[in-house]
């Protein structure tokens, strides 16, 4: 039976659930993913979480946030004058910004006063440690 190497293309169920148990994305009740390893499906330390696996393996892997999705970055916040916002805003909502190239930025309102906005453009799971547990369905080698 072939074991995932960095040459595989990769059938699987998987599950992202926060320290508390909280599911954050799942697809076991859905079709399995595929993917080729390095595609950048996964992050690195996920897929090389996966290496050796083979066909029908289960498995949960403790990701903390750096090899997941980062530390909490204190820089990463920033307050912008209310003045600059042409809708009603919420705290937690996810607003689309443009960076200096002009590429979407998603930040999340995380606080508002009457002057200011604080922004954290932080990845919403930065900081967390999760549990990647996965189902391995089908390993084919790529050419």
């Amino acid at each position: 039976m072939t074991s995932i190497t960095a040459q595989s293309q990769i059938t699987l169920h998987f599950e992202l659930a926060l320290e508390d148990g909280q599911v954050v994305d799942s697809n076991f009740e859905q079709a399995p993913a595929s993917f080729r390893f390095g595609d950048g499906s996964l992050l690195p330390a996920f897929e090389e979480s996966l290496l050796g696996l083979k066909a029908g393996d289960e498995s949960s892997f403790v990701m903390t946030p750096e090899k997941a999705f980062g530390v909490h970055n204190e820089s990463n916040l920033q307050r912008i004058p209310r003045s600059q916002f042409e809708m009603d805003l919420e705290e937690g909502m996810v607003v689309s910004f443009a960076d200096m190239s002009k590429n979407e930025l998603p930040g999340v309102i995380a606080e508002i006063d009457e002057k200011d906005v604080l922004v954290d453009f932080n990845h919403p799971l930065a900081g967390r440690t999760l549990t990647f547990k996965v189902q391995i369905i089908e390993v084919e080698e790529s050419a």
